[in-house]
């Protein structure tokens, strides 16, 4: 560096020999500035040598920091160890699934006559009671059946009443006709032997004590007497059938009496028929998806809105893997995806006996072709012990995780 800086020295005075010169000049001052970096030249050397030591330092440091992870991998590992075991300690006694759902019973509520809608008395979502008017069918159409009914009961009624009186005629007047033929015939038969004894006495006395017209009046009379005692015979056989006639009697009373049975039967449908117009709530519930306005023309059987009632329980399908612990009236936690600030408990109420598939409309035929085994999922009926507020009832089909306690 020296060498370097007498170099540079001599080749400006070569440029300036006079001293007072620009030139001389711009030499004192780059004279001056090379005597600074030479005094700089052992504070760099100073400076590198404390940059080693520092570099040195360094690497002690790194070698530090490079084990900080390990470090705290290895708790990690640790904590996640704890946390799992922990975890595995305290579900090992809880089975859980998210294949369940929120139940009830859906009434579906339809007519059973046919006519217009002249009141409704329901709107969606409202609740009722047990007998609450929900709608009423125009009326008119079955009161007059009704009164039919009742006019052709009248006259059946009227009709087995003279039957009846046939009857205990039939009882008395029989037997009377019988005893009167008797004696007409014994009447006949009496006037018959009178007149044959006549006639044999015209014919055994002397012709000369009476006459042949005398002879022909006796057996005239006789055979008029004969006469009487057949058509007396023939009376008596017409009589004599009293029993019959009574029975003939008997018959028509019951005839008369199915005719008022069937007259009853007809207006007791007539009044049902009418008392069918008013459709009224089976049970409590909230009434849900009515689709029937005032006014609107309903047919037999047509649904027009469905009560569901306040009952509502959980059907759970558990993995057939999750069923070996479980049992009725093991406690249940319930929690819904659309409530979940309510802590709602219950209990299991009943395991299906099958699994859903083997109640499906087409149950898998695993008896043929390839078979590869899936998991079933058997439902579990959970009954809701409490947790649900009277102002909030739960809708049908909700989504939910219960939480079995299988220890």
């Amino acid at each position: 560096m020296a060498r370097s800086r007498d170099l540079l020295t001599l080749e400006r005075e070569n440029r300036s020999t006079s001293p007072g010169s620009p030139d001389a000049k711009d030499r004192r001052e780059n004279d001056e500035r090379a005597r600074a970096d030479s005094d700089k030249e052992p504070a760099k050397g100073s400076a590198k040598e404390a940059d080693d030591k520092t570099g040195k330092k360094a690497d002690g440091d790194g070698k530090g920091r490079k084990r900080w992870p390990l470090i705290i991998g290895a708790a990690v590992l640790l904590l996640a160890a704890i946390g799992g075991g922990w975890y595995w300690w305290s579900h090992r006694d809880l089975e859980s699934t998210d294949d369940a759902y929120t139940e009830g019973r859906a009434v579906t509520i339809a007519p059973r006559v046919g006519g217009y809608v002249t009141e409704l008395a329901v709107d969606d979502n409202q609740p009722v009671k047990a007998g609450d008017l929900l709608l009423r069918i125009d009326a008119r159409d079955y009161t007059v059946q009704r009164d039919q009914a009742r006019a052709q009961l009248a006259l059946a009624r009227t009709q087995l009443r003279a039957a009846e009186i046939d009857l205990e005629v039939a009882r008395v007047r029989a037997p009377a006709q019988l005893a009167q033929a008797e004696a007409q015939r014994a009447s006949a038969q009496a006037s018959q032997e009178q007149a044959r004894a006549d006639e044999r006495r015209q014919r055994s006395v002397d012709p000369r004590a009476t006459t042949q017209s005398n002879i022909d009046t006796a057996t005239a009379a006789l055979r008029v007497r004969t006469a009487a005692v057949a058509q007396a015979e023939a009376e008596v056989q017409v009589a004599s059938v009293t029993q019959q006639t009574i029975d003939l009697a008997q018959a028509t009373v019951e005839q008369r009496r199915a005719t008022v049975t069937q007259a009853e039967a007809q207006l007791a449908a007539a009044e049902l028929n009418l008392s069918y117009t008013e459709i009224r709530a089976p049970q409590d519930g909230r009434v849900t998806r009515r689709n029937v306005e005032r006014g609107a023309l309903l047919q037999p059987g047509t649904t027009v809105m469905n009560l569901v009632t306040p009952e509502v329980w959980i059907a759970a399908n558990f993995k057939e893997n999750q069923l070996a612990r479980m049992r009725p009236n093991q406690p249940v936690d319930i929690r819904i995806d659309a409530f979940p600030d309510m802590k709602i408990h219950g209990h299991i109420d009943s395991v299906q006996m099958g699994s859903g598939a083997r109640f499906s409309a087409f149950p898998a035929e695993n008896a043929t072709g390839n078979f590869v085994k899936i998991v079933r999922r058997v439902p579990v009926k959970i009954v809701i012990d409490n947790g649900v507020p009277a102002d909030r009832p739960l809708p049908l089909g909700l989504s939910v995780v219960p939480t079995v306690n299988v220890e």
